[in-house]
């Protein structure tokens, strides 16, 4: 049986308010933002004859495991083990023990002591445990960072001077800033236009939505370096359920633009497709024609072409909101 496609009516799309906020870049972010390249520049020097003081770092390795082994059915927690790691003695991000029991201690020197890790702490496979670290200190390092002048920024490439580096930064961060604030105001255009029109909706639209949003989902996951077997295990019916809303709001928001576009006569032009799929073909190392072939045969194509028309009408929707 075929399930009949609802006739939309869209209202008071014309009436959508957004927020269009001004962007603003403040100096003492560019300033943070230029001591963070700076950092990334840093260059570190071994030191002779001496302990290790606050302010220099230990090239060490390190090995910890839980003071009390390893609980059966915890495959969480492993031991840790790092070589040739930089320890900052006194850092603000370094844990205090380290550098309570690092502090005085010379090249060739090892030492071993323990961590309480607080229940709060970030990294779960630590929290709330105590764990015993060895560490074998293999030289010390003082770090040295580069001057902020015009002979830094033409280190960093096509800049003359260091202004026309935090001038770079400022626009950087302007663009970025701009491009989350559309977003997230696109994001709630799309939510209001969907609240606004109620509708019915095939269900295998919303079932084919849900497939997709999961095997985005999966595909995240394994990339995350999640293993198949765990994949595996997941409870799928669980995962469906809990996509539902979401793809149904998926379903009617992309219904709506379609509607718009044929209202506002938005279309998809041929140089607009050919540009994505020479987008594609760079990323995937492939000639254009190769990554057309692949998409003409498996309706790619087509998908393309709505996306950048949904695109084009919430670019549409979202200016004339201002």
């Amino acid at each position: 049986s075929f399930e009949v496609m609802p006739d939309i009516p869209v209202e008071g799309y014309k009436e959508l308010r957004a927020e269009h906020p001004e962007i603003a870049v403040k100096d003492e972010e560019v300033e943070e933002a230029l001591n963070n390249v700076r950092e990334q520049h840093a260059t570190f020097t071994s030191v002779e004859g001496r302990p290790l003081a606050d302010g220099d770092f230990a090239q060490a390795s390190m090995d910890g495991k839980p003071k009390d082994g390893f609980a059966d059915g915890d495959d969480k927690t492993q031991p840790v083990h790092m070589d040739e790691v930089l320890i900052e003695i006194g850092g603000k991000n370094t844990v205090p023990e380290f550098t309570a029991n690092l502090r005085g201690a010379n090249a060739g020197d090892e030492r071993q002591f323990e961590v309480v890790y607080a229940e709060d702490t970030n990294d779960k496979r630590l929290a709330g445990k105590t764990f015993v670290y060895t560490v074998k200190v293999q030289a010390i390092k003082q770090k040295s960072l580069p001057e902020l002048n015009d002979d830094f920024a033409k280190e960093l490439g096509e800049f003359t001077s260091l202004d026309q580096v935090r001038n770079q930064i400022r626009e950087n961060m302007t663009a970025e800033r701009k491009h989350t604030a559309e977003h997230e105001a696109k994001d709630k255009l799309v939510a209001e236009l969907v609240k606004r029109n109620d509708f019915e909706v095939p269900e295998s639209l919303v079932d084919r939505q849900i497939d997709l949003r999961i095997e985005r989902g999966l595909r995240a996951l394994a990339a995350q370096g999640m293993k198949m077997e765990d994949l595996k295990k997941m409870d799928l019916p669980r995962l469906r359920a809990g996509q539902r809303d979401q793809a149904l709001q998926d379903v009617k928001s992309s219904l709506l633009l379609e509607r718009i576009a044929e209202l506002e006569k938005i279309e998809t032009g041929e140089e607009e497709v050919n540009r994505e799929i020479e987008s594609l073909a760079q990323q995937t190392k492939q000639t254009s024609e190769a990554v057309r072939a692949r998409l003409t045969q498996d309706g790619g194509l087509d998908r393309i072409r709505n996306r950048i028309r949904s695109e084009k009408t919430l670019e549409f929707l979202y200016h004339q909101s201002a």
